[in-house]
C-alpha cells in the first residue's frame, strides 16, 4: 500500500474510535492504557514545561499530565479530525490540538522539552520522516519517550509483520510494521539523536528514550 492508503486506513479505523476510545468499551484500544504509567514514571525523572505527544486521539495521556501538572503547556498533534473534536470537547487550559501528520510536525524549531509517543508509530508508514521532525521540534537535550508493540524474536516480529498485519488492512486497520531496536536504531542515528533505552517490557511493550544532544 502507498503512505497515503495506510494514512487512509487509519483515519477511517479512528472516526469510528473516537467516540469509545477512552469508554469501558473500547476494545482493543483499552490496551494503550496499559502505557500510560510508564510514561508518566518516565517524565517525572526530568523536570519539563513545554510537551508535545504525537498521535494523541482524544487525548487520555493529556488529560492525565493535565491533572498531575496543570500549569505545564502541552500540544497534541493527531491525524484523525473527529479524535481532535472529542479532546478540543474536553477543553483543557494550556492545552493546544492540532490536526495534523506526524511524519510532518507542523511547529517550529526547538519548541518542546519533550516528546511523547504511545501506540501510534506503527501506522507512521515514513518513521524516517517521524525521527526527523521529532530532531528538528526538540530543544536541545529534550527527549522522546516512545512506546509502541515489539517482540524480541525476528520470528515472531516477521509472522506479525507478514501475516497479521495484513490481515488488519482488510479488517480496516491502519498498522503498517512493528519493528526492532536495530530498526529504531538506525532511525536516531539517521536523525541524529541518540538512544539512551531501549526495552522490551511486559505484553510486547516498547520502552525508549531518545535524546537529542544538548547545544
Amino acid at each position: 500500500m502507498t503512505s497515503i492508503e495506510y494514512k487512509n486506513l487509519s483515519v477511517k479505523e479512528f472516526t469510528k474510535a473516537a467516540e469509545i476510545y477512552e469508554s469501558g468499551h473500547a476494545g482493543i484500544y483499552n490496551m494503550c492504557k496499559k502505557d500510560y504509567p510508564d510514561i508518566l514514571a518516565e517524565l517525572e525523572k526530568e523536570p519539563f514545561n513545554d510537551l508535545l505527544d504525537c498521535g494523541c486521539g482524544t487525548a487520555p495521556m493529556l488529560t492525565l499530565l493535565h491533572e498531575k501538572y496543570p500549569d505545564k503547556h502541552y500540544t497534541g498533534i493527531d491525524l484523525t479530525p473527529k479524535m481532535i473534536e472529542v479532546a478540543k470537547a474536553k477543553k483543557m487550559k494550556n492545552v493546544e490540538l492540532v490536526v495534523g501528520d506526524c511524519e510532518n510536525l507542523p511547529f517550529a524549531e526547538n519548541s518542546f522539552d519533550a516528546v511523547i509517543c504511545s501506540e501510534s508509530f506503527h501506522h507512521y508508514p515514513n518513521p524516517q520522516s517521524f525521527f526527523n521532525s521529532v530532531y528538528r521540534v526538540l530543544r536541545p537535550n529534550g527527549r522522546l519517550i516512545l512506546r509502541d508493540m515489539t517482540m524480541k524474536s525476528n520470528a515472531m516480529r516477521w509472522f506479525c509483520n507478514r501475516i497479521e498485519l495484513p490481515l488488519a488492512h482488510l479488517a480496516g486497520k491502519g498498522d503498517v510494521r512493528i519493528y526492532s531496536r536495530e530498526e529504531v536504531q538506525n532511525f536516531c542515528n539517521n536523525a541524529g539523536l541518540h538512544m539512551e533505552i531501549f526495552e522490551v517490557r511486559p505484553v510486547f511493550r516498547l520502552h525508549a528514550v531518545i535524546r537529542k544532544s544538548g547545544a
